[in-house]
């Protein structure tokens, strides 16, 4: 195989491991390279996204490696984060805001066993929208943090007080088994505030 080759297939791979990263040693496993043949391969991708027609770099933190993006950009990136309302939420953004909606306070694995999967990006977006935020630590081991809705959150869905959400029983009448909570809860508002104007 090529080294462009390799190079592709790390940059897809670091994309895929997302926020968590991978570490150098499961990336060599993953490629089937030798220690040496990694490090020149790393090297050579590293000096590639310093120029400046790339907008990505490779962080490594600790030997965990990190597809992020340019700090000389930021600016940029706290325009696109400053306006919540520019773009929509994703399907799985959706179906964590309605559980985390209905089932407040709620920690991230408790989230993640309801949908089924992983809920760390959904959370980050719901987070970084100000839709919901940390409302404290359960008593548990390793004291997870609590997650709940925010005033950002009544305020989007013309809402006075959580509990003006429809009840959950009115959302299940007429629920077919493919249908999900997420879809029956914000079916109920007739404008998605998520939608580009």
């Amino acid at each position: 195989m090529e080294l462009e080759d390799y190079k592709a297939i790390t940059e897809g791979l670091l994309f895929a491991a997302g926020e968590e990263g991978i570490t150098k040693k499961k990336l060599t496993n993953l490629l089937e390279l030798d220690a040496k043949t990694f490090k020149s391969l790393l090297e050579e991708m590293m000096k590639d996204y310093q120029s400046k027609n790339r907008g990505l770099t490779i962080m490594d933190s600790q030997g965990t490696l990190h597809l992020t993006t340019k700090p000389e950009h930021a600016s940029y990136y706290k325009r696109l984060l400053d306006s919540p309302g520019s773009t929509r939420l994703s399907q799985a953004a959706l179906e964590t805001l309605a559980i985390i909606a209905y089932q407040q306070p709620i920690t991230r694995i408790e989230v993640d066993d309801l949908r089924g999967v992983k809920s760390d990006r959904a959370i980050q977006t719901l987070v970084n929208r100000s839709l919901i935020e940390e409302k404290g630590r359960k008593d548990a081991i390793g004291r997870p943090i609590l997650y709940g809705t925010t005033k950002d959150f009544l305020i989007y869905f013309g809402l006075t007080s959580i509990e003006e959400l429809p009840p959950l029983s009115e959302l299940k009448q007429g629920e077919g088994d493919e249908e999900g909570e997420a879809d029956l809860f914000f079916e109920k508002f007739s404008e998605d505030p998520f939608a580009d104007d």
